[in-house]
This record gives structure tokens, sequence and C-alpha cells, in this order.
């Protein structure tokens, strides 16, 4: 039989070969402490790191919804609010089909989960604070910029402590106002006044600006539960009067749509505060206090 022979055998002088000059043998020089003597005992096996793709589906919607942020930065510097305001709302609808493209898809990852996060804070965090500061809070000198400043943070703040708490809390509610709501909120208060050419320049209007700025702010990092709409999977059946209901609201919002869409949300920027007091009052756990009762597992 033909004796094995390792790779890198002793020299009849007893010195040891050096290992043969290969890309990844390169390596070596990182460490001082490279031990020759173990090199030759165990054989080193150097492998490349492995390549990861990503899933396109979901990641081009979150792509079109930081585009679509962006757009609305943009506009906001050329003194398109209106345009602005659109955007955020487009970024909105986007954001909410690429997770839920990735469900139906079965494509969710780690990746999608981080750049969606970047995303939101773009589209929903600095964006609307741009957009209401550059329209109407820049008439209030330092008040306007420390509230936009509050709801850029507040955002930030959301989506880390979201991204903390995933699989830790109740899916049915979200802890605090969703950024995409708040989000909401701001841009269709701008949308709102253009569109319906309300006196801007009246000494009341940024002070308003100004409440619902900090409010949509603060919302964001409080404990109030507010519904999230992940119990409804458009996979499954539904009632007939459900498909009555969506038909309802589309012509709800065609008929003037920055009426409607504002209405909407200030009455869902409200509803959270109003489930919290009926928990209160009825002697009902908060959602979080249930999650640590229950050991941190959803509900």
């Amino acid at each position: 039989m033909v004796a094995f022979h390792r790779r890198n055998k002793r020299s009849s002088s007893g010195n040891v070969t050096h290992l043969r000059p290969f890309r990844h043998n390169q390596l070596r020089g990182a460490d001082d402490n490279f031990d020759d003597e173990a090199a030759d005992d165990h054989d080193i096996v150097y492998q490349r790191p492995r390549r990861r793709g990503i899933y396109l589906l979901p990641n081009a919607f979150t792509t079109a919804a930081l585009f679509a942020g962006f757009f609305a930065i943009v506009q906001a510097m050329n003194m398109r609010f209106d345009a602005a305001a659109i955007a955020i709302f487009a970024a909105m609808v986007l954001d909410g089909m690429d997770g839920r493209v990735a469900r139906i898809t079965n494509t969710q990852s780690a990746f999608g989960e981080q750049y969606d996060s970047l995303s939101d804070m773009t589209s929903f965090g600095v964006a609307p604070a741009l957009v209401m500061y550059e329209w109407i809070l820049h008439d209030l000198g330092k008040w306007g910029w420390i509230a936009a400043f509050v709801y850029c943070t507040c955002a930030a703040l959301r989506l880390a402590r979201f991204n903390a708490n995933i699989g830790v809390v109740d899916k049915r509610f979200f802890q605090g106002l969703p950024s995409p709501a708040a989000a909401a909120l701001v841009a269709g208060f701008v949308w709102l006044v253009i569109d319906n050419k309300l006196p801007v320049k009246e000494l009341w209007m940024p002070w308003v600006a100004f409440g619902i700025t900090l409010y949509a702010g603060l919302s964001m990092v409080s404990n109030a539960p507010f519904y999230s709409g992940k119990a409804l999977d458009v996979r499954y059946r539904v009632p007939f009067g459900m498909m009555v209901l969506v038909l309802v609201l589309f012509v709800v919002v065609s008929t003037d749509p920055p009426v409607a869409l504002f209405g909407l949300f200030v009455a869902y920027a409200i509803s959270g505060y109003v489930l919290w007091a009926w928990r209160a009052m009825h002697g009902k756990p908060a959602i979080e206090k249930k999650q640590r009762e229950n050991g941190g597992k959803a509900s």
C-alpha cells in the first residue's frame, strides 16, 4: 500500500516546510502567534464565506417605500407639501404590503426585518418631521424644531422597541401608536389644510401643527394598545359584510381623500387611549402586564 503523507511534511533536517502561498494561506500573517508545529499536526482548512442571497419581492416593496419617503423629503425642499404628504401615504401603503407579501410567500428573513426598520425610520420618522417643519413649524422658531425633533426621536425609539419585542407582545395590538399611523396623522393634517385652503398664516395654525406633531410622537412611545389588524388573514374567508365594509370605506375615501383619511387616522390615534381607559375602568390588565403574567408569550 502507498503510505499516506501529510500535506505539510517534515524535511530530513527536522524543519517544517512552509505552507504553499495560496491566497487563503495569506491569512497566517494576521496572527503573530500562528504555530507552525500546530499547523503540521492538524491541517487547517480554509473555507470561503458562504454567500447568502436576499428575497427580491418583499425587499422590492420596502425599497419602493423608502423611495417614497425620500421623495417626500425632496418635495418638501421644493415647497410642494401636498405632493410630499401624498408620498408619505404611498410609503405607508407599500410598507403594509412588504410584510404581508413576505408572510404569504414565506420569504421572511432577518435582513428584511432590519431593512424594513431602516426604511420606516426614513419614511415615517424623518420625512414627516421635515415636511411639517418646512411647511409651518419653522414659524415657531426653536419650538418648531423641538417638536419636529421630538417626533423624529420618538419614531426611532418606537421602532427600536418594536424590534426588541418581536415575538413577545400580543400580536393583535401594537404597543404605542405605530409609526406609519403617526406619519399619516402628520401628513394628513398637511394635506387637509393645503387641499381645503385653510388659513395657514393665522396665529393659531402653527400651534395646532405643534400639538399634532407632539401628540403623534409621544403616542408612539406610549403603552396604549392600538389594534394591529394582524389577526385578519387575507388568505382565509371572511364574512360577506366585511366586503361591504371595504366597499363603503372606498366610497368614503374617494369622496374627499384628505378629509376622510385624516378623520380615519385621528379616530385610530384616539382608539388606543379609549381602549386603555376602558380596560382600566373594568379592572382588566393592560397589554404589557398581561404579557409579563404569561411569561412573555403572545396570547
